[in-house]
Order: structure tokens, then sequence, then C-alpha cells
């Protein structure tokens, strides 16, 4: 890759991590304002960004562990090994993370205004999600790792790394629609 596309390549990166940012702001504010107001329809408003904020975040959870296999099998300093940087950094950050603080936010809000915070399933689901929380911050040490050139681990192990969100999200859901306990 030429230092020219190179430049070129982190230029777009900061502008959409710029937007990005405004964007989260924008809906932290909206979402803030909203609270305050508690209009009758809030809840089910808040419910529905809450969700599209889950999908957002497991997209990314799904999706980061297939990038390490293949990033994993890539050569350090290719061009292809570069490729995945790139694509792992704006995926974690831009995507993932504010997806992630949203889901947790809402999330709590809705289990406080909604639930009391009362319920066996509830303190089941809250307890996946953190388990949730938890691959997400390994993911983003793994992210850093690979940033320095470092494969800590074999594209077997990131095969099965990626199953430890589906497992998670399988619960959660249970535990949010049938609410067993």
């Amino acid at each position: 890759m030429s230092p020219q596309n190179t430049n070129i390549d982190e230029i777009a990166g900061k502008k959409a991590s710029a937007r990005a940012r405004i964007a989260l702001v924008s809906l932290c504010v909206v979402v803030a304002a909203l609270m305050i107001w508690n209009p009758p329809a809030l809840y089910d408003w808040m419910r529905a960004v809450h969700v599209m904020a889950i999908i957002s975040w497991m997209a990314g959870m799904f999706y980061l562990p297939r990038l390490f296999v293949y990033h994993s099998g890539s050569e350090v300093g290719s061009q292809q090994s570069e490729t995945f940087k790139i694509m792992e950094a704006r995926l974690y950050r831009v995507i993932m993370t504010p997806a992630m603080v949203i889901s947790w936010v809402l999330g709590l809000w809705l289990a406080y205004d909604g639930f009391g915070f009362s319920g066996v399933w509830l303190w089941l689901k809250i307890a996946a999600v953190l388990g949730l929380s938890a691959a997400h911050g390994y993911f983003g040490k793994s992210l850093r790792r690979f940033a320095a050139d470092h494969r800590d681990h074999s594209a077997t192990h990131w095969r099965k790394v990626n199953e430890i969100p589906t497992v998670l999200m399988v619960f959660i859901v249970i535990m949010v629609i049938v609410k067993p306990f």
C-alpha cells in the first residue's frame, strides 16, 4: 500500500470516527432529554433503541472473532494484516463499543423503570450481559495485541471463542422472552 493511500485511509477513518462520535453524543443528548421528560410512550421507544443497540453490538461480537480467525493466519506486516487491523479497530471503536454503552445505559434504565430490578430472570440476564461485556473487553485486549503484531492464539482458538457470544445471547433471549425464573 502506498503512503498516499495510507494517508487517505487514515483521513477517511478519522472522519468516520468523528461522525460516529457526533451521532453518539447526539443520541445521548436526545435520550437524556427524553428520560427527563418521560412521556407516556418513552418506555417502548427506549426498548426499541435498546434492541437496535444490542443488534449492533452482537453483530460486532460475532464478526470480530471471525476477523481474528483470518488475521491470525495472515503474515505479520502484510497488506492483508494491515487491512485486518483497520477493519478490527473500526468495528470495535465505531460500532461495538458505542453499541455496548447504549445497550447498558438503556438496559439498566429499562430494568429500573419497567421491573424495579426485580425478578431472578433479570439478574441472570444481567449476569450474562456482564459475561458479554467481559468478552468485549477480551476482544479489545486481543485487538491491541494484533495491532502490535502479536499473535497469541491460533485460528482454532478464535473459532472456539467465536461461540461464546452465541451461547450468552441464547441464554439472554430465553431469560427475557420466557422468564423461566
